[in-house]
């Protein structure tokens, strides 16, 4: 028996008795899962609900507690606010509800040179704003196609983050970077995605969208097994059976996500987030859906 197997079969054989002597089944905080660092609580990406969430705010993020979730990933942030309030003040309605904002996503700037609170214009002060709400992470979710053209133009990027990660750190802020299917479309005899693992800071984990690598034609359990623990957040996103270019409620489409959860440690997840881009109902009925199924996982 390995020695790692060996350490782990141990660890769950002592959790299991340690559970028989008290007499009971484990808390939600003394899981095997836990234990063995692997995050189960289900969050939610808010671009899910971004048809609906500016024409009542409070009462759209008080459905999304309702039905469970307690994580949220955060969009549109910029200049101190989001979706027309104060960040500090959306931070305290969501904890008031039970949640918590864990992430949120950003941009480099280098395409979009006026955006405000990216990389590029105005990071500091976006970095001691998350880092005043307790914000864990913070994500790079998109590169602009003037941003990508070339190998040179993605490592340069990583230049980029490699130096707004250092803002990060000073702060106790993790950055991240969040993919699409551009990235692993050979360029110059190369796969981007691999280039950015390469060239960017270990620090810098990636927030690996598993409905767009697979869509790209890749398979999420071999770069976890290339690249263990550098996948800290995921997002959860399914594909529809009948058009692989069109996603579908989380757990009715082909994305195999028991094989891909029973690799969270492998792959480092910490987090991971339901986000719907198409919808077959209503988008609060469709998160409804995707969360009931990850329960079952």
């Amino acid at each position: 028996m390995k020695r790692r197997h060996f350490i782990q079969t141990t660890a769950l054989a002592s959790a299991g008795a340690i559970m028989y002597a008290c007499g009971g089944k484990p808390s939600a905080g003394n899981t095997v899962e836990s234990q063995l660092g692997v995050n189960k609580t289900i969050g939610l990406q808010l671009y899910s609900l971004r048809d609906i969430i500016r024409d009542d705010v409070r009462g759209t993020v008080q459905k999304v507690s309702d039905i469970g979730f307690k994580e949220l990933e955060c969009w549109s942030y910029g200049a101190g606010n989001i979706f027309d309030m104060p960040y500090g003040d959306f931070n305290n309605m969501i904890k008031d509800m039970g949640m918590k904002i864990t992430s949120g996503h950003y941009s480099l700037g280098l395409g979009q040179p006026d955006k405000p609170s990216t990389i590029l214009n105005g990071w500091e002060a976006a970095v001691e704003e998350a880092n005043k709400i307790g914000q864990e992470s913070m994500v790079i979710a998109y590169l602009e196609a003037s941003e990508r053209k070339s190998i040179d133009d993605y490592k340069k990027v990583c230049e980029y983050l490699n130096t707004a990660n250092e803002t990060c750190k000073s702060a106790g802020v993790k950055l991240q970077y969040h993919n699409h299917d551009f990235e692993f479309e050979t360029l110059e005899g190369q796969i981007p995605y691999d280039v950015m693992l390469s060239e960017l800071d270990t620090s810098i984990p990636m927030e690996l969208d598993l409905y767009w690598i697979t869509f790209a034609g890749m398979d999420p359990l071999e770069y976890f097994t290339k690249y263990p623990g550098r996948f800290e957040q995921w997002h959860i996103k399914d594909m529809s059976k009948a058009d692989r270019a069109r996603q579908t409620d989380v757990g009715t489409g082909s994305i195999d996500f028991k094989a891909i959860f029973e690799k969270a440690e492998l792959a480092g997840m910490k987090h991971y987030y339901l986000e719907q881009e198409n919808y077959d109902v209503s988008p609060m009925d469709s998160i409804t859906n995707g969360y009931n199924y990850l329960q079952t996982i």
